[in-house]
């Protein structure tokens, strides 16, 4: 780029009107109220940020993400379905910047020294564009980084030795321009700023093999490089067990001999083929690769021990090749199905779809009986969908499935349901995602109802010290038997599909079917009689299962039947502190971008079960 002009807004300008095709004038920011001030030297605190003498910048707005970017932000490729043949990607959630009449703030060439930390410019969360130029800045604070979705950045002829490294969490950016500073190092964390089209570093003393690096290959290369060598960030705190009860309460739990506990762990681990450089860029290359994930998330799972272990995004080779030959020496025994449409492929194609794996403790719980789910064929199985446009149009294109098993326990003759889910993806498909959590709800009714019906089993004695002291419990019906349903739901806690797995019904009107029509659903609405509840609500919740640098959420959940369980405790969250500090998951310590989530339940007795008061009691095993 050319810096032959030294006026305060020309880079701004210059830079917009050679990038931008599409014309849009910002709005300048106005204060009835201020006062303007002498040319000063500090950006204005919070109290008078909106002053007159910082305006919205009058160049043309920046093209969309799909102008400007190869990757476009706002588009997604196609998920598989039974119909296509596989991708490399698999589209993630996203969210939205804040709304605001405008975006873009010009405050170039206004005698700038230095910008305070607690200045209001950091409130402005919902700015695109920032232009910095051609003041006197000797220095940028960290909280820049607070600027989450600004897709430019001009700090050109300023007086900068350096960068923050917190610029790296501005992920968004695409046009980042340095011309004209003093800067001799760049930071390697900037290595995440993967959508990065345009790096100016040109009239800065920086070593000659980065600038070669962009004469040569363009900012992409040097991006890729200070992503591929920057340093590895200290580890984050272990998470905390969170009990729900008492101490006097779990004192007397673990005191009855009666007390019966199990735990679950739910888990999308990021299927290999899903996990590119085109969805991750913010990634090293190294870490992302199947070689080293797969490794932490098999030191993940098999610390926490747990019971049964719902995986999700398992593709055949990952389950056959590394999770039954490594999960067998530590007492767990298998069930696995892919999604359909490996129905229709070559033995070498078919190794990579993905699906969901459910083991169980061997030693522990005789596995009674497993059943797919495949919802668009349950679906098509319909009278009252058979002849919808909707359903064909809508539901049949995702093969998306749920593994349920029937379980009982080997001393107590206790029984179990574990169902093991991945419900679809596409916010613009609100409706298939409760149509699916709707049959999937359905058909665990109907299986607890077949369960129910079964004789109970002989119990197997280990020895003789481990004899049951009382019978095996008989059920009335399904919804006695303990009901754990988990997986990714792709579902937010607002969403419909939460509201009708927690409260047991949605009218046949609500938003989330979008006005599509689904038989008896949209007619009458769908119920169910489980008493689900959320693991982690009985701990308080948690703030995210699923980070990324465009969404940060809850979107997995350990369901369970509140009638007959209660939560013992739940795993805890990724440490705040440390969750401020990196981009997004996956990274060199989490091998995902969904976090593993585990809860130790309590069995209620069959013939004496606790009142629903003390749904969330526990005999608080963890500490």
């Amino acid at each position: 780029m050319i810096r032959s002009s030294r006026l305060p807004h020309h880079r701004a300008r210059a830079s917009a009107m050679a990038s931008r095709t599409v014309t849009k004038s910002a709005i300048p920011i106005t204060n009835p109220n201020h006062v303007k001030p002498n040319n000063g030297t500090d950006v204005p605190d919070a109290a008078s940020k909106d002053g007159g003498t910082s305006t919205a910048s009058s160049t043309p707005a920046p093209t969309t993400a799909s102008e400007s970017s190869p990757v476009s932000a706002n588009s997604a490729p196609n998920h598989p379905s039974a119909t296509v043949a596989p991708i490399s990607e698999a589209p993630r959630p996203t969210a939205e910047p804040p709304e605001n009449t405008w975006n873009s703030l010009d405050m170039g060439g206004v005698n700038l020294k230095t910008i305070p930390h607690n200045s209001g410019l950091f409130t402005f969360t919902f700015l695109i564009n920032l232009y910095l130029n051609h003041n006197s800045l000797t220095a940028v604070p960290p909280e820049i980084s607070k600027l989450r979705h600004l897709e430019l950045l001009d700090l050109s002829g300023n007086a900068l030795t350096t960068v923050p490294p917190e610029m790296g969490m501005l992920t968004q950016l695409k046009e980042l321009y340095l011309f004209d500073n003093q800067i001799v190092i760049l930071p390697p964390e900037l290595g995440s700023l993967h959508q990065l089209q345009t790096l100016g570093i040109e009239g800065n003393p920086l070593d000659a093999s980065l600038k070669g690096m962009v004469q040569k290959d363009g900012t992409p290369a040097l991006i890729s490089y200070l992503r591929d060598t920057c340093p590895m960030p200290p580890p984050p705190p272990q998470r905390v067990w969170k009990n729900v009860i008492s101490p006097a309460e779990r004192e007397a739990l673990a005191n009855d001999p009666h007390t019966e506990t199990f735990s679950v762990l739910c888990y999308n681990i990021l299927c290999e083929k899903y996990a590119t450089e085109k969805l991750y860029g913010y990634t090293p290359s190294w870490a992302l690769s199947w070689d080293y994930r797969k490794e932490l998330i098999l030191t993940e799972v098999m610390a926490y021990d747990a019971d049964f272990l719902c995986l999700q995004e398992v593709d055949i080779a990952q389950y056959e090749d590394y999770f039954v030959k490594h999960l067998q020496g530590q007492d767990y025994e298998g069930i696995y199905y892919p999604k359909s449409r490996y129905k229709t492929m070559s033995d070498i194609e078919r190794r990579q779809v993905d699906g969901c794996a459910t083991f169980y403790k061997a030693s522990k719980y005789q596995l009674v009986e497993r059943q797919l789910i495949e919802f668009s064929t349950v679906a098509m199985q319909r009278p009252d969908f058979k002849k919808t446009d909707d359903m064909f149009n809508r539901v049949l294109g995702k093969d998306h499935i749920a593994v349920t098993c029937l379980f009982e326990n080997k001393i107590t003759g206790t029984r179990v349901i574990v169902a093991n889910a991945h419900i679809h993806w596409d916010p613009n498909f609100r409706d298939v995602k409760l149509v699916q959590a709707a049959l999937l709800v359905e058909e665990i009714e109907t299986i607890a109802a077949y369960f129910s019906k079964l004789p109970p089993r002989p119990p197997i004695s280990l020895d003789d010290q481990l004899s049951p002291s009382r019978p095996p419990p008989t059920y009335s019906d399904g919804t006695k038997i303990p009901t754990i349903i988990c997986g990714d739901f792709n579902s937010i806690p607002s969403s419909g599909v939460w509201e009708f797995l927690s409260t047991g019904s949605v009218p046949p009107d609500h938003p989330d079917f979008m006005s599509h029509l689904y038989g008896k659903y949209t007619t009458e609405g769908p119920k169910h009689r489980l008493s689900l509840k959320s693991a982690y609500a009985a701990a308080g919740d948690i703030s995210l299962t699923n980070y990324t640098p465009r969404f940060q959420g809850v979107i997995d959940y350990i369901w369970y039947s509140a009638g007959n369980l209660s939560v013992n405790a739940v795993l805890g969250e990724v440490d705040k502190g440390y969750l401020e500090k990196v981009v997004g998951f996956p990274n060199v310590h989490f091998p995902s971008d969904h976090v593993c989530l585990v809860s130790e339940f309590r069995v209620k007795p069959v013939r004496d079960a606790l009142p629903s008061s003390s749904t969330s009691s526990s005999n608080g095993t963890h500490s």
